[in-house]
């Protein structure tokens, strides 16, 4: 896979450590969310390092001071389910944001997302949307997040994941090559068609984490 200059695989210890403790299949649902809010915090500082701001000035307790704020507004975008817990320790980070859900699910056979849950307003109310997953594995779901995000008019989109298939990375990158993608690491590739029983489903992130959703809900 040819490394596009808009794909940012994150080099911070911090999100190497936490990502180990992902990745461990001992992990068990309550740390494993706590894991994702953590790294999800940490990816969102890099991923936010080029906001527009202003300069302001406030006055400290002892003198009048310069600072600064942001000037754009921005839109968490978190693909349903697994990206829900990538929201909560973002937001802290954010509270003006506002929260915008997708629904998308992958069609086991065809792996392409099939949509089942959009509630953006007609009109655009932000200027830089962060979508939340944390797999970017065949891409598809990335892909149609963002195609739902152009039509809606929106100005900037940054995709914020955890871990990635390069067979993902590239697919989106074709598609939306003014996407920035950050994301803790790209992994080695996506599972192929199964060929006998007890091969692992097509399309999972190789070695990746396992299922997300099903880790942080407890519903593996």
């Amino acid at each position: 896979m040819s490394r596009s200059a808009r794909v940012f695989p994150s080099q911070h210890p911090l999100i190497r450590h936490k990502l180990t403790l992902l990745r461990d299949r001992r992990t068990e649902p309550k740390k494993f969310r706590e894991l994702i809010r953590e790294v999800s915090i940490l990816l969102a500082y890099e991923a936010t390092a080029d906001l527009a701001w202003r300069e302001v000035e406030v006055h400290s307790p002892l003198a009048l001071a310069k600072g600064h704020e942001l000037t754009e507004k921005i839109g968490l975008v978190p693909v349903l389910r697994a990206g829900l817990g990538m929201v909560e320790g973002i937001w802290e980070m954010m509270p003006t944001a506002e929260v915008w859900h997708i629904g998308l699910y992958r069609d086991e056979r065809s792996l392409k997302p099939v949509e089942y849950y959009n509630k953006l307003p007609i009109h655009p109310t932000v200027q830089v949307c962060l979508v939340l997953d944390p797999m970017l594995a065949t891409g598809g779901s990335a892909v149609a997040t963002v195609d739902m995000l152009k039509k809606w008019g929106a100005q900037r989109i940054k995709f914020v994941g955890i871990i990635a298939a390069p067979e993902g990375v590239q697919r989106l990158s074709q598609a939306h090559p003014d996407v920035d993608i950050h994301i803790a690491v790209i992994d080695d590739h996506l599972t192929p068609e199964p060929q006998r029983p007890g091969d692992p489903p097509h399309g999972f992130i190789v070695p990746g984490l396992g299922d997300a959703g099903d880790r942080q809900f407890g519903t593996a």
